[in-house]
This record gives C-alpha cells, sequence and structure tokens, in this order.
C-alpha cells in the first residue's frame, strides 16, 4: 500500500492519459466509420474497392503493429524527427483509423438491417436522400447496433493499454515501470482494478442509453 500512496500521482495522471485516449478515440473514430461506411458502399467501384481494402488492413493487422507504424513512419519513410510530444498524437490517430474500420463495418450492418421499404415511403413521402438518412435511417441503423457498439466501447478500454508499445505514459505504461522497477506486482493489481472500475462504469452509461432507445436483450 506505501509503494501505491507514493505513486499515487503517476498512477493518477496515467488514469487521466488512459481515459483522454479513450474519449479522443469516440469522438473521432464514430463519426470517421460513418464516412468510410458511405466509401465502402459507394456506387464509385474505385473508392469502394480502396474502401474495402482499408477495412481489411485495419481488422487484419494487429493495432498495436498499425500504432508502431504511425509512430514510427514517419521518420523511416520521411526522415521525420520524432518528439516525444509527438506518442500522444500517434496513439490517437493509430486508434481513431482503427475502430473506423470496425465501426464501419456494425454501421453497414445496421444499414443493412433496414427494410428496404421505409427508404422507398420515404421517398413518395417527398423526403430527400439526406433527410432520409438523418431522420430514419440513421437513427434506426444507431439503435440496432447499439449493443456492437457496446461491446466495441469496452473492448476500447482495454486496447488503450496498448500505448505501452511506443511508451505513452497511459496508466499500464507507469504501472509497467514501476512494477519492474520494485519487481512486485501490486501497480498491476491497481491497474487491472482501474480498467475493471472503469468498464463498469462505461457499460452501465451503455446500458442505460439502450434503455432509453428501447434495446432489449433476448
Amino acid at each position: 500500500m506505501d509503494l501505491i500512496s507514493t505513486y499515487m500521482p503517476e498512477l493518477l495522471g496515467g488514469a487521466v492519459n488512459t481515459v483522454i485516449i479513450f474519449a479522443l478515440t469516440l469522438v473521432l473514430s464514430m463519426p470517421l466509420g460513418l464516412v468510410v461506411y458511405g466509401g465502402r458502399v459507394s456506387r464509385l467501384k474505385p473508392l469502394a474497392w480502396l474502401t474495402q481494402f482499408y477495412i481489411s488492413l485495419m481488422r487484419g493487422t494487429p493495432l498495436m503493429l498499425q500504432l508502431m507504424v504511425v509512430y514510427f513512419g514517419p521518420y523511416f519513410l520521411f526522415g521525420v524527427q520524432i518528439s516525444s510530444a509527438y506518442r500522444f498524437y500517434a496513439v490517437v490517430i493509430a486508434f481513431a483509423i482503427n475502430y473506423a474500420a470496425y465501426f464501419a463495418e456494425i454501421y453497414r450492418g445496421g444499414f443493412q438491417a433496414i427494410p428496404s421499404g421505409q427508404r422507398e415511403a420515404a421517398y413518395v413521402l417527398g423526403y430527400s436522400r439526406a433527410r432520409t438518412f438523418l431522420s430514419i435511417e440513421l437513427p434506426q441503423m444507431f439503435r440496432t447496433v447499439l449493443p456492437s457498439i457496446t461491446n466495441e466501447v469496452i473492448t476500447l478500454v482495454k486496447d488503450t493499454s496498448l500505448a505501452f508499445a511506443i511508451a505513452y505514459a497511459e496508466i499500464f505504461t507507469i504501472s509497467k515501470q514501476i512494477a519492474a522497477a520494485h519487481a512486485t506486482m501490486v501497480p498491476f493489481i491497481a491497474a487491472g482494478v482501474f480498467y475493471w472500475v472503469f468498464n463498469l462504469l462505461v457499460a452501465t452509461f451503455m446500458a442505460q442509453i439502450e434503455k432509453r432507445l428501447g434495446v432489449y436483450h433476448i
């Protein structure tokens, strides 16, 4: 306990960084996922093929590898000097483009679940394509895929620990450093408790949203 008390400020700082990574990834990746979905179903075949390749690449390679490519890529490809501050941006960029691919596929499944008759009925009533999408298709899609989004969000909480690959100071990285310096498992236990509580809060919050939107689990 003395060890935890001594390093509590560092652990709290790491926890804050973890929450920031989590929040920024969601803020960027969820709308970006809609853009990727639009490319995925585009009538322009080159764009659709390129988007499918992007999704396949993001889902088919480890997030840790993508993180290292984003971080080290500018130096090895263009000779750009990498600053320590770039670690944060590399983490956010890598996480956002990775999760955008997953959200795009989740959205695609949700849109495909909407009966085509609803879209046709909206056009008959004089709705434009944009209004049909925003007022009819998008809300239904979101309601349908919310359980899948919840699973991705919970996974994201745990994936933030991968930032240790480029030594970004989130809670797992700091716990690992303290544990190595003092040969103890206590910092890992503290990090585990943090992730568990964080996920409980996220799961509870998402469950409330599902309840408000009338999403029921069988």
